[in-house]
């Protein structure tokens, strides 16, 4: 693979020392650290009657100033907790045009971005227009841009497609994409083409596209929903709820009509897989519990065929399997390919039709990874560059990098190096990059884009996102204008906040804690996800037996003892193919890792997942 290194000159950042090797070993070197806890949360916690490990875990994760609901929301979710609908500022006005689109027989476009939370947005609004509303599916177009040739949100590719449909929809509704797609819009609204945008990325400093019929987001400084964490597909369900209120209000749905209660599933699919908060949000946490519950119900070809590709012992599922199995493999087809394969999963009615797209599915998330493990080696070592010229955030170019991979490879820099990262790879249009993001705790990335984009406009035409992770498109002879631009913004937000990747522990577990009744206490708690992460514990163990598993012996099963505890672990990704382990039997070895159940035959035993170790 042939890599650039995109470095800024070293006049930009000249007030960053350039540390020496040792200093940037200690600098990238994993830190165990025990989580900072919220004393007032753990005495809430207690007196509401958690157990004193289940109140540590909440204090770890959430602070009383951060919570946006009542700590009784957050630890029971509940469907009661969702928010009317009514609250999302111009919610009423686009509720009320595509009524009218649905009573009027018109021709309507459901555009949606290529990703998880737009598949599972697109699957919602679909589903509710042709089966709840009871539009004929002629009369319905469906538009996902691809990735590659297209790129993010409402390009003007996806305009020039619209613009050949015949018959021409009157009315398009988008969902995880168009709050800073003005100048499309406009192209659209020119045309007589009327576009609902629904959104959740953050704004432009200008505020709703002007062209737009109207926008929900909540984001919007003017809307009055109590939650901007929600995703993309939430914001469309609830879009789609009101829809469904103003059509029973005018007589053209009876009052009787069924909610749309059971696309929570796919919502809770893209609320996962979209990483927004589960933390203080008693929304998420309330839609992606109610969500896995219908889930396992299988009452849908996609779960169905899911479960038995991962084996009966997989099921029920949970918010890890949503993340680490469906997410990954819906999202490989969009990274490669064309990401109508993914829709057509989700919205398959025979089984037969569900598992052969899952087929497509999996050899997309194979290539997917052969993919990633090139540009993650050659990424890691221009990253290294990187942090010798002192930056702080890593921005590298992969010359030979594939563009539907780029989020997946910056996430690896991010947990590598704890820094921010910014991959670039060559776009389709010539002479254009395209790139992902992924940011840490302390940098608010589409906020970095927009401070970049105020040093040098000229740099960085098209950006979006929100605060973990965005998008950029620029030209390439703006590449290294564009890197000092984000290394200035990245500079002014992190200050001098250290940038060790942390390893944040919830303390040790006593050896009578090993038990699968700790991990039934622990998942009391779920669902885990962003900002409410599933509990890391750290402990001293003695290793009994260890050997080199998985392809490549790339994995280390381990058998490990407490006391007179021993315990089956797995660290996955524990050695580069080829290496030897730095410990062996005897050693005494310092783990960060999390309990889990491990099922094989209907039978369940506990098991650690190392998230990492060292000789102690």
């Amino acid at each position: 693979m042939s890599v650039t290194s995109t470095l800024p000159a070293p006049s930009f950042q000249s007030t960053l020392a350039r540390p020496d090797e040792r200093t940037l070993a200690v600098s990238i070197a994993r830190v165990i650290r025990p989580r900072a806890r919220d004393e007032r949360l753990y005495q809430q916690g207690i007196a509401t009657g958690l157990s004193e490990l289940q109140a540590r875990v909440l204090a770890g994760r959430l602070t009383l100033e951060s919570c946006k609901a009542p700590l009784e929301a957050l630890i029971t979710p509940a469907l009661k907790h969702i928010e009317h609908p009514e609250r999302l500022a111009d919610g009423r006005r686009a509720a009320e045009r595509i009524a009218r689109a649905v009573s009027d027989g018109e021709h309507i476009g459901i555009l949606t971005d290529y990703d998880v939370d737009g598949i599972t947005s697109h699957v919602v609004m679909l589903r509710t227009l042709t089966e709840l509303f009871g539009v004929p599916n002629d009369h319905v177009h469906s538009l996902i841009g691809h990735r590659i040739h297209d790129g993010y949100g409402i390009s003007l590719s996806l305009v020039e497609r619209i613009m050949t449909l015949s018959p021409r929809p009157s009315l398009i509704v988008t969902a995880d994409c168009g709050s800073s797609d003005e100048a499309r819009l406009a192209l659209l609204k020119e045309a007589g083409i009327e576009v609902v945008v629904t959104d959740h990325h953050a704004l432009p400093l200008e505020g709703p596209p002007a062209s737009a019929y109207a926008t929900v987001n909540p984001t919007r400084a003017d809307c009055d929903y109590p939650d901007a964490t929600i995703a993309g597909c939430m914001v469309a369900w609830l879009t789609m709820s009101l829809t469904r209120n103003v059509l029973i209000e005018q007589g053209r749905l009876p009052g009787d009509a069924p909610k749309l209660s059971p696309w929570l599933s796919y919502v809770a699919l893209g609320t996962v897989a979209d990483c927004v908060s589960l933390g203080g949000s008693a929304i998420n946490r309330a839609v992606v519990n109610l969500g896995l519950t219908l889930i396992n119900r299988m009452q849908e070809p996609c779960w169905r065929a899911m479960a038995e590709r991962l084996g009966a012992d997989s099921v029920p599922f949970n918010a890890e399997t949503l993340a680490f199995q469906m997410g990954p493999r819906i999202n490989a087809r969009s990274r490669l390919d064309d990401p109508y394969a993914a829709l057509h999963f989700m919205l398959a009615r025979e089984d037969t039709v569900a598992n052969k797209a899952l087929d497509v599915l999996d050899q997309d998330n194979q290539s997917r990874k052969t993919i990633e493990a090139d540009m993650v080696e050659s990424a890691r070592s221009l990253a290294m560059e990187s942090l010798r010229a002192g930056h702080k955030i890593i921005v590298i170019y992969l010359e030979d990098g594939h563009p539907g991979v780029q989020g997946i490879v910056a996430s690896r820099l991010v947990q590598k190096f704890g820094r921010p990262a910014v991959v670039l790879t060559p776009a389709a249009a010539p002479g254009m990059l395209t790139g992902s993001g992924r940011s840490i705790e302390g940098l608010h990335l589409r906020n970095a884009l927009q401070r970049a984009h105020d040093l040098a406009p000229h740099c960085l035409p098209r950006f979006g996102g929100h605060s973990g992770a965005a998008g950029v498109g620029l030209p390439m002879e703006e590449k290294d204008a564009f890197v000092q631009a984000i290394q200035q913004a990245a500079d002014e937000q992190l200050g001098d906040q250290s940038l060790n990747p942390l390893i944040l522990s919830d303390g040790e577990l006593a050896e009578g804690q090993l038990s699968l009744t700790t991990l039934d206490e622990i998942e009391r708690l779920a669902p885990f996800g962003r900002e409410f992460e599933a509990p890391l514990f750290e402990g001293r163990f003695m290793i009994e037996s260890l050997r080199p598993v998985g392809a490549g012996g790339s994995h280390l099963s381990l058998e490990l003892s407490l006391g007179r505890v021993r315990i089956k672990a797995i660290w996955f990704r524990a050695l580069t193919p080829g290496e030897a382990p730095v410990f062996g039997l005897g050693d005494l070895l310092h783990c960060a890792y999390k309990l889990s159940r491990n099922r094989w035959r209907g039978r369940e035993t506990l098991q650690l997942m190392l998230e990492y170790a060292l000789p102690a």
